[in-house]
């Protein structure tokens, strides 16, 4: 096939972005420069540069601002459940279940789990830091070790395969040209496997550590029972209890209704009927709204209008300040996507599929079998990781995966495991300079001890879920 010059000027910034993702820097001013010079070249024209720099950018905007909006509503729920206090009361019953320090890792991993899922690990880690890691700790648990359960079950398991939001599965369809449920579905069973050898080899490795409950504590953790509080001053108004008491029981029961209704949609049916695409987020989305209007009400009738424009606009704040840099990176991916490329560039037909393209020029030098394609994305996810946000690489990753899927293994399994690559990497769970920062800061301890610690479980884990995906998926 002939290579172009764009074309070649397209793998070059790819191979940039690569490296300076490795070297842990910004990627977002490569991918608009370019997107610049790879458009001013395609067409021959500076002034279409320019148009298509703001095209790539609009485009992006367009695909993902559904992910932006979910976002919003899950965290304006959350804090209009912390102006109730109802956050606390979900979290007291579970304070009980910890009896000793090896039932306290495991509890540590579900609630984890569960919260992250629905409200993502970012606005979920204060809470549990804060509430069940001092519990833990009497317990006899080290608080290294709630640490890393917090981290593993969170940033890791839940946000890797994010079934509830579906932000992370809508990037790597997008990019890879596919239908979400492709991806989705095997994102959520690679992320299981990962996390259960992750957290099981974590226990393994820290279970002699774990005090018995009647022990007394040792310096560190004495240290570190003083957990950050959350200061709330409403939750302790008198007319709000019984309204934090309600809710604390019927925004859980409400999500889980939820999740039940999709999943007998979907075991009944065999498929996502009524959720295929986005509608599947789209519809906790509407439950969130639903909840976080009447929590709103309930905390304040004659400010209710107020408080929820302050809950929603700090909602998109938050999304945008998590999501706003993949619009720019997500543009530059889309560029070299044939679905996408056409309206960036201004085409109505030919549009280049410049990704597609570089694979193709390279598969005489490439051993073709599907080992070695998963490996590689694998590679490539751990890679695009290493910036430290964990969905910037997933464009990438998932068109690659269109462009390497062969008849031994298809997009969506590969687009499920590069995804897995970047966000265990990048989420917060072996690279320093993530979201990990802020389990390491509630806790109380060393962010490089705790990575250190991450490392080995988290990368056998990843190992063995690729390896399961490419011989049985």
């Amino acid at each position: 096939m002939e290579l172009t010059m764009s074309l070649w000027l397209y793998g070059l910034f790819t191979l940039l972005i690569i490296v300076t993702m490795i070297f842990r820097k910004g990627v977002v001013l490569p991918t608009l420069l370019g997107t610049f010079i790879v458009a001013w070249v395609a067409k021959g024209s500076i002034i279409s540069g320019f148009i298509a720099i703001f095209q790539a950018n609009l485009v992006a905007a367009q695909e993902l601002f559904s992910i932006f909006l979910i976002i919003t509503f899950m965290l304006a729920l959350l804090n209009s459940l912390r102006d109730l206090g109802a956050d606390q009361r979900m979290i007291q019953p579970i304070q009980k279940m910890m009896i000793n320090g090896h039932v306290s890792y495991f509890v540590l991993v579900g609630v984890t789990y569960v919260i992250s899922l629905f409200f993502w690990p970012t606005p979920a880690v204060p809470l549990i830091c804060a509430l069940l890691v001092p519990a833990a700790v009497r317990a006899g648990l080290p608080v290294m070790a709630a640490a890393m359960a917090i981290a593993i079950a969170g940033q890791g398991m839940a946000l890797s395969s994010d079934y509830i939001v579906q932000v992370a599965p809508s990037l790597s369809a997008k990019a890879a040209g596919i239908n979400i449920d492709m991806v989705a579905d095997k994102a959520l069973l690679l992320s299981l496997i990962t996390g259960f050898v992750a957290i099981g080899l974590a226990y393994l490795f820290i279970r002699k550590e774990i005090r018995r409950k009647e022990d007394p504590l040792n310096e560190a953790d004495l240290e570190h029972m003083q957990a950050p509080k959350e200061t709330n001053k409403t939750a302790h108004v008198k007319s709000l209890t019984k309204w934090s008491k309600l809710f604390a029981v019927i925004v859980p029961l409400a999500l889980l209704g939820v999740v039940i209704y999709m999943v007998y949609e979907k075991l009944s049916s065999g498929r996502m009927s009524g959720f295929e695409g986005g509608d599947g987020a789209a519809f906790v989305g509407g439950v969130a709204v639903i909840l976080l209007l009447l929590a709103t009400v309930a905390f304040g009738k004659q400010h209710a209008l107020d408080y929820i424009s302050t809950h929603i606009t700090d909602g998109f704040v938050f999304a945008f300040k998590a999501m706003g840099p993949v619009i720019p990176i997500a543009g530059f991916f889309f560029l070299g996507s044939s679905d996408f490329s056409g309206k960036i560039l201004g085409l109505e037909k030919n549009a280049p599929a410049y990704l597609f393209d570089l694979v193709q020029s390279t598969q005489e030098f490439l051993p073709q079998n599907a080992f070695l394609a998963g490996i590689s994305i694998l590679i490539i996810g751990i890679v695009t990781g290493l910036d430290g946000s964990g969905f910037s690489g997933l464009p990438l990753t998932g068109a690659l995966a269109a462009s390497l899927q062969n008849t031994s293994i298809d997009a969506g399994t590969l687009a499920a495991i590069g995804q897995m690559g970047s966000v265990w990497t990048g989420g917060g769970t072996i690279v320093a300079w993530s979201s990990l920062i802020a389990i390491a800061g509630f806790c109380g301890i060393s962010v490089m001890e705790l990575v250190r610690k991450n490392f080995l479980p988290v990368i056998i884990g990843l190992l063995t879920s690729t390896v399961i995906a490419i011989f049985l998926l």
